[in-house]
């Protein structure tokens, strides 16, 4: 099969998880407020090319951040969990290491071409993100930064590829 015929086969419609992890924007969503627009963008670019979305908000807390991630990994329906938020490097920044050790196998080169399309747009200060992204029980598992313009690189780097990359995982 060549490479434009393996694409092909790759599934069209997906159905994603998208998980903001912070606790300012929990204490807006839990007051009704939905002050995360970076969800938001996650949600409107994954809608526009024909999947579909949960959402939801967690703190910056190690056990529900574990809590969502498990419930999306043990849904069978469930393709993609695409996280954003708490990949810096404060205290509270805790996304990498509560679900790294989930990962069965990591793709380091989307954290590397991530890093460096928003040092070409922003600096230094895109070398401080710990993005990750990997397989997790056989559905891609996708750490992004919080920052919405974050968020759009890495929806730039996923999308054209998320269908292929799915059907690699499911093997």
């Amino acid at each position: 099969m060549g490479f434009e015929e393996h694409r092909r086969a790759a599934p069209g419609r997906l159905r994603v998880a998208v998980i903001t992890i912070s606790d300012s924007r929990y204490k807006a969503w839990r007051e009704g407020r939905d002050e995360d627009l970076s969800g938001r963008i996650m949600e409107e670019r994954l809608r526009k090319e024909g999947h579909e979305v949960t959402r939801e908000i967690v703190p910056d807390e190690p056990e529900l951040i574990l809590g969502a991630v498990r419930k999306h990994l043990e849904d069978p329906s469930v393709d993609v969990i695409l996280t954003c938020g708490g990949t810096g490097i404060t205290r509270r920044d805790v996304t990498i290491e509560t679900l790294r050790p989930l990962l069965e196998k990591e793709l380091p080169g989307f954290g590397e071409r991530l890093r460096a399309m928003g040092y070409e747009m922003v600096g230094t200060p895109a070398l401080l993100t710990r993005a990750t992204f990997g397989v997790a029980r056989g559905k891609l598992l996708c750490c992004l930064p919080g920052a919405p313009s974050s968020v759009e690189v890495g929806m730039k780097l996923l999308l054209p590829e998320l269908g292929h990359l799915v059907k690699h995982a499911r093997e």
